[in-house]
């Protein structure tokens, strides 16, 4: 590592990328920093023109600067997509020199943009790993790491209310079977308690014998169970009328022949009576 005075605003130190250009004072804004040399390779001879490091800084199209020496300090000086300085090209002199363009506080790493070639054909295959490209890279991680864990919470919630689903309707469904087994068990006692029970008298009666009707039910609680039935038509002949009653003196007197033709002709099924009988009835 080549020396450097202590005149000098810089030093070399580790960056993340390696080694690095950092500033040990202040520097203004347009201040010119160091001095960007080396050898210069004339594309036009075939020996200049096979080389090929990293350090190669073009200045035309014929002749290119080749930083790799060990004497140039500048070369440490790493990209960064926002640099806090730039190259500062003179090509009539075949001089370049790394100028800032803004004020670099002590401590901080000096950098400048290497340009879109250098970029595509060394920088993006193993990514940019300047101050700004590694903030943007730990902002996309930390929105990646955001929406996984938005995914994850959306899962977990719809899970969660699946599983509460499911659990509802398999309490439902055992709330189900138990209520049909219940009643499956009852069945059987509420046909004994129904066979058990009286059952109430067919009573057919006419219409219009609300009388009749209150007094069979009365009956039928009164009484228990009765066997009515329906009640027959009375006839149109009316019923010969009973006789005074016969006392047992008129008996008496009266003959055998006489009583009996007496009742006889009233189509009474009455007993006879004896003359006997009646003298006893009498005495």
């Amino acid at each position: 590592m080549p020396d450097i005075s202590s005149k000098k605003p810089y030093r070399i130190g580790r960056s993340a990328t390696g080694l690095g250009l950092f500033a040990t004072k202040r520097i203004k804004k347009g201040t010119k920093i160091i001095r960007y040399f080396g050898p210069l390779l004339d594309s036009k001879k075939k020996k200049d023109d096979a080389i090929e490091n990293k350090y190669l800084f073009e200045l035309t199209n014929r002749w290119t600067i080749d930083g790799s020496v060990r004497e140039n300090i500048a070369r440490y000086i790493n990209h960064a997509c926002k640099p806090n300085a730039e190259s500062d090209v003179r090509p009539r002199k075949r001089k370049v020199f790394i100028r800032a363009i803004k004020n670099i506080e002590p401590g901080d790493e000096i950098n400048y943009d290497y340009g879109t070639d250098y970029f595509k054909a060394y920088l993006k295959p193993i990514g940019c790993k300047c101050a700004a490209c590694e903030k943007k890279r730990k902002k996309k991680r930390a929105e990646a790491r955001a929406e996984r864990l938005r995914l994850k919470v959306k899962a977990e919630r719809k899970a969660k209310k699946e599983a509460e689903k499911a659990a509802a309707e398999r309490a439902k469904a055992k709330k189900a079977k138990e209520k049909s087994k219940a009643k499956a068990e009852l069945k059987p006692d509420r046909k004994r308690k129904l066979d058990s029970r009286s059952k109430a008298p067919n009573v057919r009666v006419k219409a219009g014998a609300a009388r009749t009707k209150r007094k069979v039910a009365e009956g039928v609680r009164r009484n228990g169970p009765v066997s009515a039935h329906r009640s027959r038509p009375k006839s149109a002949t009316p019923a010969p009328a009973m006789p005074q009653a016969v006392s047992a003196v008129g008996l008496a007197e009266l003959s055998t022949a006489e009583t009996s033709a007496a009742f006889t002709g009233a189509n009474l099924a009455l007993p006879v009576v004896t003359t006997d009988e009646a003298q006893q009835a009498s005495g």
